[in-house]
């Protein structure tokens, strides 16, 4: 199929004769100052139950005007500007919707080094170097991307790599998903941990057999330091914002949900949504472990933007940690090193039932992150508390890694959500097995069980970190494999699901849950005009192709804000 789209100008479109019934259009008021796009020969797979697939689809100004499965238009019947574009045969999908971002970071990340794929703390020294030749010093040098369920797995690094390289520059590298950070002693010095400096409630300074600690902090032993480096200001924030939804755009995302805005991330966001300057939409997922910021919003009440554009309603919880610095809350030990656990709380039951009590009496939605079965067993017990009865609160659980096996028929009796990421499973089946057993492993990751209980699931990526694109998410989801294509048969393979099922926790399942799926998520008449161009439809080729699809065009709110046909 050929990349290069035929467009028809409104001169070249005087050639374009059809004849076409806007029967599906209603009655609409045209002006002369309206604009349409017609995207003709297309395969458009829209989500919508009543009409699953077109190949037309006509965009008045901002949002859908029609969708029709014949080619036949009557462009001349319009009163406006009209623009054609022949898709020749290319799939139309609806905007991918990613519901657990942090965008943020994917923005400043390009200013720190990339440590995904390290193996030893040389590899990190080695990534170092290349991203900072010649640091000036007393710089903090900054990395992410070290992965601390492989670590964990095979023992935590020790400083005296980094101590030797850059005796002068404080070096802070967060790990892939956030749970352990890795520092040198420079870093140490200035926070003013010594052998006698005690673990923070919720996190855990790993030492050394004199006291002195390694470098590897996990959890909230985090903040001891991190609270030195210098934090970017409104403007640097802004910039990695954009930064992060352009890169975002450009693989085929027009809507995110940014899980865990600070106070300073919302000044930022609100700041772009006032000049107009967000590329694609947002839904704003507050910080619910800071305190300060979550008594000034229940003040002031949700953000509910008429335009989609920032709406700010969700509460992100850090409650527990992660399966692979085994961090999380485990209802029994864990099964290869219990001794090296440290499951924690980021914040109490009793101060999360506080936070749950208000966001259901004002109408916020709560999402909070549980990883292990303990974990998501705490967080429904507290929804069940704290929700009003029959309210329509769509309240969620972010990732609902390891669950016990009543998990599923209560968080579907509830109407809660699980809010769950495919490339976590890949990413952690190399040794999330060997945390929690054979038994144990039959309920984690389990998406089909979820499924069969008639309970909500959506996909997402929490980026940045793993594989984060929409394409390799979908085949995360349907295939059970890494992109190399291990394992064979799928890991876990019973639990993966089927393609539609993928697209609609991406698309349609993930607008539901930002309380938006009467204008997003599906295209339909009167929605806001939020889709994709792939070059291939993911229904009709091998399973295993589906990372290889390609995004060729993003449209949000009707307007193209990504290219990749160049």
């Amino acid at each position: 199929m050929p990349l290069n789209f035929t467009r028809f100008t409104p001169f070249k479109m005087m050639l374009f004769t059809s004849a076409l019934c806007f029967s599906a259009c209603g009655s609409s008021v045209d002006t002369a100052s309206d604009n349409y796009t017609i995207f003709k020969n297309a395969d458009i797979i829209t989500m919508d139950a009543d009409q699953p697939r077109a190949s037309v689809m006509v965009i008045k100004n901002d949002k859908i005007f029609s969708m029709n499965q014949s080619n036949e238009t009557m462009a001349d019947s319009l009163r406006g500007n009209v623009e054609i574009i022949d898709l020749n045969g290319a799939t139309i999908l609806p905007g991918i919707i990613d519901s657990h971002v942090h965008v943020r970071e994917l923005g400043m990340d390009k200013i720190k080094a990339d440590l995904v794929g390290v193996h030893t703390a040389e590899d990190m020294v080695q990534r170092l170097k290349a991203r900072f030749p010649n640091p000036e010093p007393g710089i903090w040098l900054i990395g992410q991307g070290w992965d601390e369920g492989e670590f964990g797995s095979k023992g935590y690094p020790d400083r005296t790599v980094l101590d030797a390289a850059f005796p002068n520059n404080p070096v802070a590298l967060e790990s892939l998903h956030g749970f352990g950070g890795f520092y040198n002693a420079r870093a140490l010095e200035i926070a003013g941990i010594t052998p006698q400096t005690p673990d923070p409630e919720g996190g855990t300074i790993l030492r050394r057999e004199d006291g002195t600690a390694t470098g590897v902090m996990l959890t909230l032993a985090q903040d001891l330091i991190d609270i030195h480096i210098p934090k970017a200001d409104q403007a640097q924030l802004e910039s990695a914002i954009i930064a992060g939804l352009q890169t975002m755009a450009d693989a085929g995302v027009t809507s995110i949900h940014e899980a865990g805005m600070t106070d300073q991330d919302v000044l930022a966001f609100q700041a772009l949504a006032q000049k107009q300057a967000l590329p694609i939409r947002v839904y704003g997922m507050l910080d619910g472990n800071n305190q300060a910021l979550m008594s000034n919003w229940f003040e002031r009440g949700i953000q509910d933007d008429p335009t989609d554009w920032l709406d700010i309603r969700s509460i992100k919880v850090f409650y527990d940690g992660s399966l692979g610095s085994r961090t999380a809350l485990m209802a029994e030990p864990y099964s290869d090193d219990p001794h090296a656990a440290n499951p924690s709380e980021r914040i109490s039951p009793k101060a999360m039932l506080k936070l749950g009590e208000s966001a259901s009496a004002l109408g916020f939605q709560m999402a909070v992150h549980a990883i292990g079965d303990e974990g998501n067993n705490r967080t429904l017990n507290i929804y069940d508390e704290a929700l009003q009865p029959f309210s329509d609160h769509r309240w969620r659980i972010e990732h609902a890694q390891v669950v016990l096996p009543d998990f599923y028929e209560r968080l579907a009796e509830m109407k809660a959500i699980a809010s769950m990421q495919p490339s976590h499973a890949m990413g952690d089946s190399g040794w999330a097995e060997d945390r929690v057993g054979p038994e144990r492993i039959k309920h984690a990751y389990a998406w089909q069980r979820i499924l069969a209980a008639d309970g909500k699931l959506i996909f997402n990526s929490d980026l940045p970190g793993e594989p984060w694109t929409p394409m390799e998410t979908l085949y995360f989801a349907v295939t059970r494999q890494k992109l190399d294509g291990s394992p064979q048969e799928g890991w876990y393979k019973d639990q993966a699901v089927s393609v539609e099922t993928a697209l609609r926790a991406m698309t349609i399942d993930n607008a539901y849950a930002a309380f938006q799926e009467e204008s997003l998520g599906s295209l339909e008449k009167g929605k806001w005009a939020d889709f994709i161009v792939v070059d291939k439809d993911p229904n009709e080729i091998a399973p295993q192709d589906i990372k290889d699809i390609k995004v060729l065009q993003t449209w949000v709110n009707g307007k193209l804000v990504a290219d990749n046909r160049k």
